[in-house]
């Protein structure tokens, strides 16, 4: 008696099993560290709403002077502590490092509670805020080192972006539906527990230990390390000019958006928070948007320049363009109302998300893992430095020339940068590149591969090791990052 035998069609796997497989989420360990920071982010929300009302009850009318000079402080503190931290982080133990900065945010923060004097809010804003510029490069650089596949890195700059806008959302609703019931107070109380709670995520979990990079040459050469690299590499320098087309169109919105809701079109504070809002539901629908935009677009050999290069070119010019229709709207339109100025912020919410989402996945591609924390804070630093800048450009103006020269004018700062972008970062650049080293001898650890051939004495100890070695001149070819081998890009974009 024949079995009749049903033939099986081949399993098949639901059609977006590739994006289930690639969610950052997933791994049990980046799940930790993104909760400690989005927590941490929050409570820092919380913190910025209750400064204000404090500046208020101890200086009164003058509380906005207090508020930007602690602005500016934080600026400075983000500006000058960063490189520092990044360039000396790998002599130290980084769970640990990014522990004890959370543990000191919490104190400084804490502080806050007993201040009675204004210059007393100037130092806990250095002191907190220099934890922070500590903090966010090395938390950052070790993101990497957790979600190795790009793919799934990518997606983790996306729930990032995501995290920062609803912060920025969520943070001023929920301040303000606490203070209906508590003080002011409350809100750095819950500052303090969101830090703890931050510092016990990071302490119940392991980061895979960093690579000490080959820095040998002093403490002065590893704090201007990462500085030096990231203006010495091309895709970097473009992503500089890219950050200040950034800062000089937010500094415009935020700056100047109460005051053009307010006056101009005669609107209220929840118009603002409205108009606001479109700005940042543009960021988010690009950073939801561009993780599976970037999966579809080739990578070629250009280590994946191909796919970033065009899209982040196009958020500047979406920028500057979404400024200068603002500006057309102001002239041409009889008191435009709010149905005109949203697509207008929405549009400048997606052309920051554009360059801002992709900007980690140029940064992991620019130096070795070693290096990265260095890189990170070069980029941390060198973009709240085009914030400093674009700041009080955007209030300045904004006080002495009206709202329309503003926007004309940063919106031409917002343009130019990006065709100073397009050149310092050249298309076509490939990510292995053909270059000559002469004839030297140097000590550092290595293994011996094509590149390292020469005799030992019997001391020198299994490999990897470190001992004075003698190179022929060479000309070869690999993934070129500047490092303390290479300091001089090849070619014509140096």
């Amino acid at each position: 008696m024949t079995r009749s035998r049903r033939r099986r069609s081949p399993a098949r796997s639901p059609p977006d099993i590739k994006y289930t497989m690639n969610t950052p989420l997933s791994d049990p360990t980046y799940r930790r560290l993104f909760a400690a920071q989005t927590i941490a982010l929050l409570g820092t929300g919380f913190t910025t709403v209750a400064l204000a009302l404090l500046a208020y009850d101890l200086a009164g009318g003058d509380a906005g002077a207090v508020l930007g000079t602690a602005l500016a402080l934080k600026m400075v503190a983000y500006v000058t502590v960063a490189p520092v931290v990044g360039g000396l982080v790998h002599r130290l133990p980084r769970r640990a490092l990014l522990i004890g900065l959370d543990l000191v945010r919490a104190a400084a923060v804490a502080s806050l509670l007993l201040v009675t004097e204004v210059w007393q809010i100037y130092l806990l804003i250095v002191v907190l805020n220099a934890c922070s510029a500590g903090f966010t490069p090395v938390f950052q650089a070790a993101i990497p080192d957790v979600l190795r596949d790009e793919a799934r890195y990518t997606r983790a700059l996306s729930l990032w972006r995501l995290a920062y806008d609803l912060e920025a959302l969520l943070s001023p609703m929920l301040a303000a539906l606490a203070l209906t019931l508590l003080t002011y107070d409350a809100l750095f109380v819950a500052n303090v527990a969101a830090f703890l709670v931050s510092a016990s995520l990071l302490l119940s979990l392991r980061l895979p230990p960093a690579r000490a990079p080959e820095r040998r040459r002093g403490l002065r050469h590893e704090i201007g390390f990462g500085l030096r690299a990231y203006l010495k590499t091309p895709r970097l320098r473009g992503l500089l000019a890219l950050s200040l087309a950034v800062s000089a169109a937010g500094a415009t919105a935020i700056v100047n958006t109460v005051v053009y809701v307010r006056e101009r079109l005669g609107g209220s504070d929840s118009d603002t928070a409205l108009v606001l809002g479109a700005m940042g539901a543009g960021s988010m629908l690009a950073a939801l948007l561009l993780p599976r935009l970037l999966d579809r677009l080739p990578a070629g050999d250009l280590g994946g320049d191909l796919a970033d290069r065009p899209l982040m070119l196009a958020g500047g010019v979406l920028l500057g363009g979404a400024l200068l229709l603002g500006l057309g709207v102001d002239w041409f339109l009889a008191g435009p109302g709010l149905p005109a100025l949203l697509p207008i912020w929405f549009l400048l919410g997606v052309g920051a998300s554009l360059i801002q989402t992709p900007a980690g996945r140029l940064l992991r591609r620019s130096a070795h893992e070693g290096d990265r924390s260095a890189i990170y804070a070069a980029q941390f630093a060198l973009s709240h430095g085009c914030w400093l800048l674009a700041y009080p450009l955007a209030g300045w103006s904004g006080s002495a020339f009206g709202l329309t020269a503003t926007f004309a004018l940063l919106a031409g700062v917002a343009l130019a940068a990006t065709a100073a972008a397009a050149l310092l970062w050249p298309a076509g650049g490939r990510a292995e590149l053909t270059h000559r080293h002469e004839a030297l001898e140097h000590r550092h650890l290595h293994v011996h591969d094509a590149h390292h051939q020469h005799e030992h004495e019997g001391w020198e100890g299994p490999e990897p090791h470190r001992h004075p070695h003698r190179h022929a001149a060479v000309e070869h070819s690999h993934a070129f990052v500047i490092d303390e081998h290479h300091w001089h890009w090849p070619g014509k974009a140096q």
